[in-house]
């Protein structure tokens, strides 16, 4: 971290912190979504010192972590029975996991292998985060990734696991006159089998209200990713990261998108925050888990 908070302003934060998991405890039913932490969001963090900051992820309050960190069958450089233990003995649970990504889309042999290793989590999701470059260029490009990714949502559920895509922008750019995740991922992936991790941040940034795409695609949407901006902007398609900012400390209206809730098949709500402006990310994720607790969820 670039700037060192002062001892009185982290015990501010974190007294804050706990009034929200408080409040969580208290009014956890339907009506306030089950809240986690991607922990990409804290990735160096978690490099260097893994338990030390998965316990701040669990002092701040959140109960649910999503993984970002998975290879050679190992998470975070730990067995997955390991990992497990760490996570559950700050009682938290691990909820879901982007996996590793492959140039030519996931076998798969190796979806097997890595349905394997995240049932041994317990993990519900298990979530493609990225496409690369090379495999965005066209329409049939994407058809073969949708097919490919039915068939993973397949191997997935024998394991009890619920595959799905995190979009950013680029899916919503047009290839060949059409718009791949409305013309192709949203038409051709199968909804039982491929569910939707909608990112607010990317989906806004492109120019689509969130809310728009739950009324006209019900139900396909059981993840949110909560992500923040400082400015609106014409929609825009490539990667830009230096504008994201903790929840409830920019211009999206979450409060409207997690009112429609219900219609967009939302189950649990994740944030995630990719950078942070000012170099204060443990902050910044205490300072979306107060705003969502205390002024968004209310």
């Amino acid at each position: 971290m670039k700037n060192r908070q002062s001892r009185r302003d982290f015990l501010k934060i974190t007294a804050a912190g706990a009034l929200g998991a408080a409040f969580l405890s208290q009014y956890g039913c339907k009506s306030i979504p089950k809240l986690g932490l991607q922990l990409y969001t804290i990735r160096d963090a978690m490099t260097a010192d893994t338990p030390g900051s998965l316990k701040i992820v669990a002092e701040t309050g959140y109960k649910y972590v999503e993984l970002a960190d998975y290879a050679n069958r190992k998470f975070y450089n730990h067995t997955p029975e390991d990992f497990l233990k760490m996570v559950e003995d700050l009682g938290m649970q691990i909820l879901s996991s982007h996996t590793q990504v492959e140039g030519a889309g996931v076998t798969l042999d190796n979806a097997r292998i890595m349905a394997e290793d995240h049932a041994k989590l317990g993990v519900k999701y298990c979530l493609q985060p990225w496409i690369v470059e090379e495999m965005r260029t066209t329409i049939a490009s994407y058809q073969r990734m949708a097919e490919n990714w039915n068939k993973i949502g397949e191997v997935m559920k024998e394991f009890g696991i619920q595959f799905g895509y995190h979009n950013h922008n680029f899916e919503f750019a047009t290839v060949e006159g059409k718009v791949p995740y409305f013309d192709v991922m949203l038409a051709e992936l199968d909804k039982d089998l491929v569910t939707m991790e909608l990112d607010m941040f990317w989906t806004t940034k492109a120019g689509h209200n969130p809310v728009d795409l739950f009324k006209k695609y019900p139900g396909r949407f059981q993840l949110f990713h909560l992500k923040d901006m400082y400015t609106k902007q014409e929609p825009f398609f490539d990667v830009i990261k230096d504008d994201v900012c903790p929840v409830g400390e920019g211009v999206i209206d979450f409060k409207d998108i997690i009112a429609a809730g219900d219609t967009a098949g939302m189950k649990y709500m994740i944030v995630e925050q990719d950078d942070s402006r000012d170099g204060t990310i443990m902050k910044d994720i205490k300072t979306s888990f107060t705003n969502l607790t205390t002024k968004i969820l209310v």
